[in-house]
């Protein structure tokens, strides 16, 4: 069992209490220059992702709670949340003061 936090409102609980939204700062192509984004790079982001063994950052919503979106740093191999932090904030410096965010279109580092 996952058990998760909210960094905005606070409340806590298991996974069944939030919803999973995915990979986190990921670069939108769309966002960017609309009017000229290849085949590939929207296919790549919305179908290619990492599945990583280690850090991961992902995107959760409070569905119990408050209803807003926010980040979460999970180590994928132990299942341990190391970090929750909110939408808009940046990833946070987790290991030997580098920062542990994904870089780059699609999140590839």
């Amino acid at each position: 069992m996952l058990l998760i936090s909210c960094p905005v409102c606070g409340v806590e609980g298991d996974e069944t209490e939030f919803r999973y939204g995915g990979a986190a700062h990921i670069e939108r192509p769309a966002s960017l220059d609309p009017e000229n984004i290849s085949d590939e790079a929207q296919r790549d982001y919305l179908f290619i992702r990492k599945n990583p063994c280690g850090l991961h950052f992902e995107r959760w919503v409070c569905a119990r709670g408050c209803g807003k979106w926010f980040h979460a740093a999970r180590d994928t191999m132990t299942l341990e949340f190391k970090a929750f932090y909110a939408i808009t904030d940046q990833p946070p410096k987790l290991a030997e003061g580098a920062p542990a965010g994904p870089k780059g279109r699609g999140g590839r580092t």
